[in-house]
């Protein structure tokens, strides 16, 4: 069994080590570059935990954990070509650096690159692997479209948005802890508390994110402050904000999402002092609150030695600043 510290020092160590060069150089390029960001690499540190949980070889889940952040940075790359997004993780994002056309296809090459990983997974656990990947990619496709749609809505409701963000945030998550569950060889009692447990947090993870958006600084969240609000974006503050409001904010809110004339930081600080009148800031992170403290319900339910859990919890806390 490893320490969290342990496998966070293997997947940087393999994700510095993929074999991303070839030719030609200007495919190959921004798959480096985008790759080397590094960020969170919170998804692959899922598998090779949620596989530490079962197993002491761990480190067999490694291309497989690889194979998801791969995925998760190629999704980065055509989000940005569709958001029209020049920043990513506080530096030029693979759009603003070269371009829609080498997003684009550097990214598809990253998706097939990702299927290349994901065959080095020992054959007896590999149709299961493949089956849990597809379909949690598909969720992830499903959850973006549905994203984008939202855009050309006014009357998206929070049960939607809810349902959104379990595809397009908490599927990966999920995805990537039952990968490495399926590789631990863990039964399927555990698989499901499993299943709940990233699912959970994934929800809690897009909501901070949410919150971060608002009310958080550019070095924590890797972009500009504000970017959902001047997107116009149905994010959880936004949603909650239209609920609560009564009809003359709700129409004062809707007005100054709609005004393209009026300057960005006046328009966040605008925004920020109707959600800050109607108490949204608390009421997110209520919600983050319920679903971290259900994710640890969920942990708790293995029936395993509560070591084996404990580097997972560690990582659940650390993700959303607990300590403990």
């Amino acid at each position: 069994m490893y320490s969290l510290h342990e496998l966070q020092k293997c997947v940087a160590d393999y994700m510095d080590n993929l074999d991303v060069d070839g030719s030609p150089h200007s495919l190959y390029q921004p798959i480096i570059y985008s790759l080397a960001a590094g960020g969170k690499r919170l998804r692959p540190m899922l598998t090779v935990l949620a596989c530490n949980v079962f197993s002491d070889n761990a480190l067999a889940a490694l291309p497989a954990a690889a194979a998801l952040e791969v995925f998760h940075t190629f999704t980065l790359l055509h989000d940005d070509v569709m958001d029209n997004a020049v920043v990513r993780r506080g530096k030029p994002s693979v759009y603003g650096k070269w371009g829609t056309n080498a997003a684009l296809l550097s990214g598809d090459a990253m998706m097939i690159y990702s299927y290349k990983l994901l065959q080095q997974t020992p054959v007896d656990y590999l149709p299961a692997v493949l089956g849990c990947f597809n379909y949690t990619a598909l969720a992830v496709c499903e959850g973006q479209q549905v994203d984008m749609e939202f855009e050309r809505r006014n009357d998206v409701t929070m049960e939607e948005y809810m349902s959104m963000i379990d595809k397009k945030t908490a599927a990966l998550l999920a995805g990537a802890t039952m990968i490495g569950a399926i590789q631990g060889g863990a039964d399927t009692l555990s698989r499901q508390h499993l299943f709940s447990f990233a699912t959970e947090l994934g929800i809690a993870f897009q909501l901070q994110d949410d919150l971060l958006d608002a009310y958080g600084t550019e070095e924590k969240l890797g972009k500009p402050i504000g970017g959902d609000i001047l997107e116009g974006k149905k994010s959880f503050l936004m949603l909650t904000a239209l609920t609560e409001a009564d009809s003359v904010t709700r129409k004062q809110l809707q007005a100054l999402l709609d005004n393209g004339a009026m300057e960005s930081q006046q328009k966040i600080a605008s925004v920020l002092e109707i959600y800050d009148r109607l108490g949204v800031r608390a009421i997110a992170e209520r919600e983050i609150e319920l679903h971290f403290s259900r994710a640890m319900e969920a942990l708790d339910s293995l029936q395993v030695a509560r070591e084996r859990v404990e580097p997972l919890a560690e990582l659940a806390q650390s993700l959303l600043g607990r300590k403990s």
